[in-house]
Parts: C-alpha cells; structure tokens; sequence
C-alpha cells in the first residue's frame, strides 16, 4: 500500500447534520458538496445536493424521509450518483438510481457518471438512414430516422405506453431502454408481461421510478434511461430510448425547483425545467458509429397541445406524432392522427418514390376531412373532387391500413408495398357519375 493510499485510509471522516427538513428539501451543515453529489442522512438515506451558499446545501431524497429528524447525521458519499452500463443490463429491471428491481440478483457491469456531456453539435453524424419501428403509418406517413428524436403527444388514456410496447417488440434497432417516470404500480408488471412480453424484455433494459417516489427518484430515472442508452451508443450500437412520460420528468423538476427555492413561472413551472428538458433531450442523437432515436411520450393537459411542456418539446423535437382521443374512442388503434403528425427529418432519410406516396395518401386524407361535415350530412356531390371520391371509396382500405393489431409487427418493406398497393388504386378510381339535377 502506497503512502497516499495509506493517508486516505486514516483521514477522518468529516460528518455534517440535519439542520432542517422542510417540505420536500433537507438542509445539511458541516459538508463540502458540490450541486450533484451525493450524501447519507441519518441511517442510509440518500439525497443529492441541488443547491449550496454560506450556511450550508440543500438537498433532495432520493428515498422517503420518514424519520429523519433535524441533528441526524450527514456524510458526503465521494462525489455524484454511478449507474451500471453494458450488455448485462439487457433483460434487466432497474429503479431510478441503477439498482436492480427484479429479483435477479446484482448486476455485474462498469459503472458510469450520470451526467454526461451531449454530442457536440459538428461532431454529430447526419441522419442519413431511417430507423423502422413496426408501426405502418409511422414508418410510412412520419418516417423516423437513426439519432432522430420524436414526441408522441396525447391526453392520459389514448394509448401512448401500449404503441411504446409496439415499438419495443418491432423495431429493427439493436436494444430498446424504456423509462417508465411516474408511472402506477399497478402498471409496471402489467407493461412487463402483457405489453412488452419476454421477447421484447431481452433486449430491452427498462428503468422504473412509480408517481409516489420522490421527485429526485423520478427525475433521476430519466437521466439513468439516458445514460444507459449513451453508452449502448458509444459501443456503437443503434439504440431507440423511449420514455413514458416527458411531461412526469418535468412535474418532478417542478417540485424541486420550487423547494430550491426558485420562483414560479408559467404555470407554476420554474425556469430550470425547461432547461432541464433541453439538456435532457439533446443528449439523444447521432454519435460516431452509433446512435440514440429518442421517442418521448408527452402528456397533454386537458388535450391542450399547446400548454408549456408541450410547446417546450415540441420547439426542441424533431417531430410530433399526436394521438387523438376521438380515434381511440371508436377502436382506431394506434390513434394516430396523421395530418397532425410530422416528421422533420422525413425527406433526409425516404426516397422519391416513397415521399410521393406518403404525399398522396396524406393529400386524399386532407380532402376527406375538408368536407366531412358535408359528407356527414349528405350533402357532398360526388365527382366534385377526385381526391375525395377516392376518399370515399377507399375508406375501409385506408382504415385498414392505418390501424394495427398490438401484436402485429409490420417490417417497412412491407409497409410501403401496401401504401403503393393503396395509392395505385387511389389512381385507378373510376370518376362517379353525377347525380341528376332532379335526384338532388
């Protein structure tokens, strides 16, 4: 043993306290942390710094604080939260601080800092290749490409975890990190065994922080999800994160924003949630060799698509898909509303051919909701518009089309043969004849 090693050995432990528990923050005396390390309270509990000044830090659980009492010891844990990465996290179930959840036993993996820098913004490779998720209106209708990353946007109840589960199971990238923030208990096994299932699982690795864990916990599971899938991407390995919900990451940064100490804005969101968001999202996307394809879940308040979660990540994503509840309550299932959904880097990553079919099947949807009240009411005359005409007359095929069995995967090969399939008859559909005056 080394003489430095031995000093280190017999240097005294410095050993602060509880001065204060308040609401949903601790105060600590007598430690020097910086903001993202982490300390012991009391008899084990973690939490992590968020804020420091003269008379001491102020720090987040991680776990509940029942118990903790001003005067309880403090001790600094040597510097910021480590998580495991690697291949033998695939099929593993983890919390939001990396520890495992399954009954598995401990992983055997390196250990990683949390936080980690995003790919400079030169050294980023283009996205060049699209990434096929096993969706047919997604793959064809809002393509998305490797290191793209997309928002899916829908009110609670439409149908956002079980398309997750969809493209967990058919997607063509190499491993799938699913981050479940804010999630019911009761939801968790179920997404497991009945959405995800065992083939999904095992080549999954899915990180786990339930609504009534702290704030830091759920925060925390988010960047955890982002970390593990970042180093999947320095392996080189294509990678689709997908985290249920966005809007849950921002909720927690809301409350600790607010016990730091930091003051409402909109909504009674403090300014560093938006922060928090942008550099949670740009760390997804292309590195050399790899690449993160992020899919975040958004949840929209009250449907509203424009409250500020959902303008914030729309102004930061490179796409929306909306989900929309009046297709999910008549069983359109994914309800995906396609002309409400975009995909920016479509045209970079589809070729010319296909970009013409996604645009007709898109202009022939477009012309069939421009008249839909007059088709409702039966006051449409056919032959007045050939792409509505095709609209009416190809209605069931197009429904088809658009939906898909949850268990239903569909290669994109496979996709763009049945919209081709689709458009060619759009073509060929024979003009009605118009109806006579006196039939009017």
């Amino acid at each position: 043993m080394s003489w430095s090693e031995v000093l280190e050995a017999v240097r005294p432990e410095r050993v602060g306290s509880v001065s204060q528990v308040r609401g949903l923050g601790v105060e600590v005396r007598g430690l020097d942390s910086a903001v993202g390390d982490l300390v012991t309270l009391g008899d084990g509990i973690a939490a992590e710094v968020v804020a420091t000044g003269a008379d001491g830090a102020r720090c987040m659980p991680l776990a509940p604080v029942t118990g903790l009492t001003a005067g309880a010891p403090a001790r600094a844990a040597g510097g910021p939260l480590r998580v495991p990465a690697g291949r033998a996290l695939l099929g593993r179930v983890l919390d939001g601080l990396g520890r495992p959840i399954d009954g598995r036993g401990p992983i055997d993996a390196p250990r990683v800092v949390l936080d980690n820098e995003p790919p400079a913004a030169l050294d980023r490779d283009r996205i060049a290749l699209p990434l096929s998720l096993g969706v047919r209106a997604i793959d064809t209708l809002t393509t998305v490409g490797r290191g793209q990353r997309m928002g899916l946007f829908a009110g609670s109840g439409v149908g956002k975890s079980s398309l997750l589960s969809m493209i967990a199971r058919g997607t063509e990238a190499e491993v799938a990190v699913i981050a479940l923030v804010g999630e019911r208990g009761r939801e968790v096994r179920e997404f497991l065994e009945d959405d995800l299932g065992a083939a999904g699982l095992a080549r999954s690795v899915v990180v786990v922080a339930t609504s009534d864990q702290p704030a830091m916990a759920r925060l925390r599971a988010a960047f955890t999800a982002t970390r593990i899938a970042e180093a999947f991407r320095d392996e080189g390995a294509h990678v689709v994160l997908m985290m249920d919900s966005l809007t849950r990451v921002a909720m927690a940064q809301r409350e600790i924003g607010l016990s730091a100490g930091e003051p409402p804005a909109t909504r009674g969101y403090p300014p560093s949630t938006f922060s928090v968001l942008a550099r949670l999202l740009e760390r997804a996307g292309t590195a050399s060799g790899g690449s993160v394809t992020g899919l975040y879940t958004v949840l929209v308040d009250g449907d509203d698509h424009n409250e500020p979660i959902a303008d914030a990540a729309r102004s930061i994503l490179d796409g929306h898909i909306v989900l929309d509840r009046a297709l999910a309550v008549t069983g359109h299932h994914p309800a995906i509303d396609v002309l409400g959904s975009i995909s920016r880097v479509a045209s970079k990553v589809t070729t010319a051919e296909q970009r013409r079919l996604a645009t007709s099947l898109r202009s022939v949807m477009a012309a069939r909701r421009s008249v839909s009240d007059l088709l409702d009411i039966g006051a449409y005359q056919p032959g007045a518009n050939p792409r509505v005409d095709a609209a009416v007359a190809h209605e069931d095929a197009i429904t088809a089309f658009l939906t898909q069995a949850l268990d239903d995967v569909c290669p994109a090969p496979e996709a763009w043969a049945r919209l081709a399939r689709l458009v060619t008859a759009f073509e060929h559909t024979p003009s009605p004849a118009p109806v006579p005056e006196e039939a009017r």
